[in-house]
C-alpha cells in the first residue's frame, strides 16, 4: 500500500466520521437514534461505532445503557456492519473495522505515526522525502 493511498484511507474514514450538523440529524428518523431524546445515531456502521465509544461515555443509568447497547447491536447487525462485536454497557469496546485495522497494522501507517509522534515532540522539525519509493 502506497503511503498516499493510506493517506485517502485515513481522510476518507474522517470525513465519515465527521459530526452530524443539525440540519442532518432533523432530517433522520425517530427510529433511526437509540438513546433517549435523539442521541446515538445509528444510520450507518461509522455512526454504530460511534455510538459504541460514546456509550460508555455516557452519564445514563446502567439499565439505560443496556438497553441503549441493545438497540445499537440490532441495528449493526441490521446495516450489516463488518467486525463489529457487540456494545457492553460496560468494559472494552472493539471499534475498529477490519478494512482499518488493515490500514493500521500497515508498515507505511506505523511509519508515518512514528513520524508524526517525532515531530510533535521535536517542534520545528522537517522531514527529507528525497529517499521515499512509496510516496508517490
Amino acid at each position: 500500500m502506497s503511503l498516499i493511498k493510506a493517506i485517502n484511507d485515513v481522510n476518507k474514514a474522517i470525513e465519515k466520521a465527521k459530526p452530524l450538523t443539525t440540519k442532518q440529524r432533523k432530517k433522520l428518523k425517530k427510529g433511526t437514534f437509540c438513546g433517549p431524546n435523539r442521541s446515538f445515531p445509528v444510520n450507518d456502521c461509522t455512526r454504530v461505532r460511534a455510538a459504541k465509544v460514546y456509550l460508555n461515555r455516557s452519564k445514563f443509568s446502567k439499565s439505560t445503557k443496556q438497553r441503549i447497547a441493545a438497540c445499537i447491536n440490532r441495528k449493526a447487525k441490521a446495516l450489516g456492519c463488518p467486525g463489529t462485536k457487540p456494545a457492553k454497557a460496560k468494559g472494552v469496546i472493539e471499534v475498529v473495522s477490519t478494512a482499518d485495522q488493515k490500514v493500521m497494522d500497515s508498515s507505511i501507517f506505523k511509519t508515518t505515526k512514528e513520524l508524526v509522534e517525532l515531530s510533535i515532540e521535536n517542534e520545528g522539525m522537517t522531514l527529507d522525502f528525497s529517499n521515499c519509493v512509496d510516496c508517490i
